[in-house]
């Protein structure tokens, strides 16, 4: 299989062990891809879910498989612990089946830019947002993504591609989107403070590249609701795909050697 070459990808918020997770869309995204270095940027096992009711389907396992033979042949995977996996940060600094695990993690792009990446619940308390819990609730979560599963179910019958309903009613809910704004802001102001030129998270599942006061804010999303990742390529340009809309680029951003030039729509 011809696989498209990245020296960074970045992904998070995947969920393994829940079952609204799109373990199939990133088994296909893994498989068509190589890079130097994976970044795992938290939430990979929900172990909250899997503690409510155990659930593992074997496309699950077969993610986990996929990632650890990656790390044997040669990648560098480092893994951020998100909240939903946050067991897995008592192993911080350390290295588990060759795959190292960091709190809190600062890459430098080819073109020379410092980000700064964690997870992204550290800012729960200043935005008081997770995931839609604290607005309408786990219940009404579930429901949504329930809604959004047989509405896909509905779409492949019709030959249509996979669509999130779930991203597109919460981009429609006032208190939502003021609570993805201030989320965004708190990242920036994060960065800002340690003096890097951007910032690479997840946890709110919803993707998004975008520059706010000279700051690179990157969420690389999920694969719950929108089966994203964020890529690097040889020129340190960074980019957001959509997996499984036939790897649309849904934004690009330049990141010159000696400065920022913005954000691209493909």
């Amino acid at each position: 299989m011809d696989q498209t070459y990245y020296p960074s990808i970045w992904i998070s918020d995947v969920h393994l062990g829940y079952k609204d997770c799109k373990a199939d869309y990133l088994l296909d995204f893994l498989n068509c891809t190589r890079c130097d270095t994976l970044y795992l940027v938290g939430d990979i096992v929900d172990l909250w879910s899997l503690k409510r009711q155990f659930y593992w389907h074997p496309s699950h396992y077969q993610v986990l498989e996929c990632i650890q033979k990656k790390a044997e042949s040669g990648t560098r995977v480092i893994y951020i612990p998100g909240n939903h996996d946050e067991t897995f940060r008592n192993y911080v600094d350390m290295t588990l089946f060759n795959v190292e695990v960091h709190h809190t993690y600062i890459h430098t792009t080819s073109a020379g830019k410092r980000f700064l990446l964690l997870h992204g619940d550290d800012f729960d308390s200043a935005t008081r947002y997770n995931k839609l819990i604290s607005i309408i609730g786990d219940q009404a979560y579930d429901f949504l993504l329930f809604l959004n599963r047989w509405t896909n179910r509905v779409r492949k019958l019709y030959g249509g591609h996979y669509w999130s309903l779930a991203s597109w009613l919460k981009n429609r809910v006032h208190k939502a989107r003021a609570a993805i704004a201030a989320f965004e802001q708190a990242a920036v102001h994060e960065a800002k403070k340690q003096g890097m030129d951007g910032i690479i998270c997840g946890h709110i599942h919803q993707p998004r590249i975008n520059v706010t006061d000279g700051i690179v804010y990157c969420n690389d999303g999920d694969w719950i609701e929108n089966c994203t990742a964020l890529v690097e390529n040889e020129q340190g340009r960074i980019e957001l795909l959509h997996w499984s809309d036939i790897q649309k680029v849904l934004n690009v951003v330049e990141l010159e050697a000696q400065s920022i030039d913005g954000v691209k729509a493909a």
